[in-house]
């Protein structure tokens, strides 16, 4: 039970338990109140004390589930819970803050994880148009990128995000435990409602437990042909001057999905590219940027279609 409701709320074991425990708590504070507020009415107790109680407790529940929340760190969660609950009470669904992208069901939340330049996410989020149409045509949901996260405040990607008007997070990850580390990631991602992650030059290993939130659904590319040059250390320029010293005849792409190895989750889709006699690493990156630019976007969408049959 503990871990569907881990992966329903895309929160680590440890915010779980706080969660709980503001559930716990906030419905006692509730009960309380509420006979306190009965008792100021001077009301006997029958059917119509009972009808009344009922009532005054699921009016004053969800203010005394946020006041025991902001302690325990979990307003945020309690915030976006408790208006998507009065949303469906109300037959409608609430909005979020501005800045913040609400899941309403009628769409899938994307999130594109990046470090460096950012040319890849720029290609993703310039293919939107044709991914949403496809996303409809298949899903009969829309598909939009609602987040561009990243571990590095200098990464151009931020630049990309701004000018295409896409929120973006800066994670600040150093000097972190692994818990606090996790805790991060699934915090952002609740916030944006995010359905699945899409990793496009990012560095840093994602930890188990956003994995376990996401499963089949953080999906990654590698400039080379997995299983070969591959794991810890492998990116980037790293990969083209191995894959060139190893005097190997082809390269490419490898779209995989993610788990808790570097490189090492079930393969997707590969594309493959000839290298020639004078092959450069720099030649060999534009062909493998080329590659990628052409089949990650058409990729995201095929998964989408394939997870989210209409």
């Amino acid at each position: 039970m503990f871990e569907k409701l881990q992966n329903k709320w895309k929160v680590s074991a440890g915010r779980l338990l706080l969660i709980l425990i503001t559930f716990a708590v906030g419905g006692s504070l509730c009960g309380i109140a509420g006979r306190k507020i009965m008792g100021l009415t001077g009301m006997e107790k029958g059917v119509l004390w009972f009808v009344v109680y009922i009532i005054v407790v699921t009016v004053i529940w969800p203010l005394c589930v946020i006041l025991v929340s902001i302690p325990l760190g979990q307003f945020v969660f309690f915030k976006s819970y408790i208006r998507k609950l009065l949303g469906r009470m109300g037959g409608r669904k609430y909005a979020e803050d501005k800045n913040i992208v609400q899941n309403t069901g009628s769409k899938l939340n994307i999130a594109i994880f990046a470090s460096g330049a950012g040319t890849n996410a720029e290609k993703i989020i310039q293919s939107l148009p044709s991914l949403v149409r496809r996303g409809i045509d298949a899903t009969g949901k829309a598909a939009t990128i609602a987040l561009v996260l990243t571990d590095n405040p200098n990464a151009g990607v931020l630049n990309i995000a701004s000018r295409n008007s896409v929120p973006s997070e800066i994670l600040h990850l150093k000097k972190q435990s692994a818990d606090q580390q996790s805790e991060a990631y699934l915090s952002v991602l609740n916030k944006y409602s995010i359905d699945y992650i899409v990793l496009a030059g990012y560095l840093k290993k994602i930890p188990a437990a956003v994995i376990n939130a996401y499963p089949q659904r953080v999906v990654n590319i590698h400039p080379a042909l997995l299983p070969a040059y591959g794991g810890a250390g492998m990116y980037g320029m790293r990969v083209h001057e191995a894959v060139i010293s190893n005097c190997e005849k082809e390269s490419g792409i490898t779209i995989h999905y993610v788990d808790e190895i570097y490189d090492n989750g079930e393969i997707i889709f590969q594309a493959k590219c000839n290298i020639d006699e004078n092959e450069t690493p720099d030649t060999l990156a534009e062909k493998i940027h080329i590659l990628e630019h052409r089949h990650y976007a058409e990729m995201i969408a095929d998964i989408l279609q394939s997870q989210n049959p209409r």
